[in-house]
């Protein structure tokens, strides 16, 4: 083997991987990524074609694999592992109790692939780092993950809601998207009550239930809605708080 083509095997791998994170993948998304040409990124591909990975190629639009085509459990770098132990101690000064509980969750089985010495460097970090930003650590929501599936899936939500002048009430809402505030996290959402895009604070969520029927989702990015509130209340990005 000679050295240059020792960079593309990692290439070809990391191609690999990428393609799993996503559903599809752009040869110019690739080719930035990976810091190379268009033209090889074409090679890549129908290198990876001719080896047996299953890459679906949709014209125009980009390349996915094969549902259900995954490579084995990828194996993390100590410095791709003090990353993640690193962004747990963030997680952990977090205000919603259910994006702490699956965080811990998740990096559980990233650590079961972990190598022995890189398990032992981990834990050694993780004794040794802190976050001090929220030093109370109170935790005052426990619903950002069920709304993070229903932003996903676009499915419409009942919440029993405390408004900032303490007005209770009940709303239907089509979660659009989340923000931080670093104190709180804030759910942009379609209220069908007030027939506008209004903003909820997490932590005055009193009730949630998911229902069954799914609404269609905002043709805009989050970006673009952004702007779109600007230009409205005349340069602030902020929306109505409910």
């Amino acid at each position: 083997m000679t050295d240059n083509e020792t960079p593309r095997l990692s290439r070809l791998t990391a191609i690999i991987t990428f393609l799993q994170t996503k559903r599809l993948v752009t040869s110019t998304e690739l080719a930035k990524k990976f810091g190379v040409s268009i033209r090889t990124i074409y090679r890549d591909i129908r290198a990876l074609e001719l080896s047996g990975i299953p890459i679906c190629t949709e014209e125009g639009k980009g390349y996915s694999l094969v549902e259900g085509f995954a490579l084995a459990p990828v194996m993390f770098t100590e410095t791709e592992a003090n990353a993640l132990i690193t962004a747990e101690q963030l997680v952990l000064k977090n205000s919603d109790t259910s994006f702490i509980k699956n965080y811990q969750d998740a990096l559980i089985k990233v650590k079961a692939v972990l190598r022995s010495n890189t398990k032992e460097k981990a834990r050694i970090l993780a004794e040794r780092i802190v976050y001090r930003n929220n030093a109370s650590q109170n935790s005052s929501s426990h619903y950002l993950s069920i709304i993070q599936l229903a932003i996903t899936n676009f499915t419409a939500v009942r919440i029993a809601y405390v408004s900032q002048e303490d007005i209770n009430s009940e709303r239907v809402i089509e979660p659009f998207a989340l923000y931080n505030t670093q104190e709180n996290w804030v759910l942009i959402a379609y209220c069908r009550l007030r027939k506008e895009n209004r903003s909820f604070r997490l932590d005055r969520i009193q009730s949630l239930e998911t229902l069954s029927e799914t609404f269609e989702p905002q043709n805009m990015t989050l970006l673009e809605f952004f702007e779109s509130m600007r230009k409205k209340y005349f340069g602030t990005p902020d929306i109505p708080l409910s």
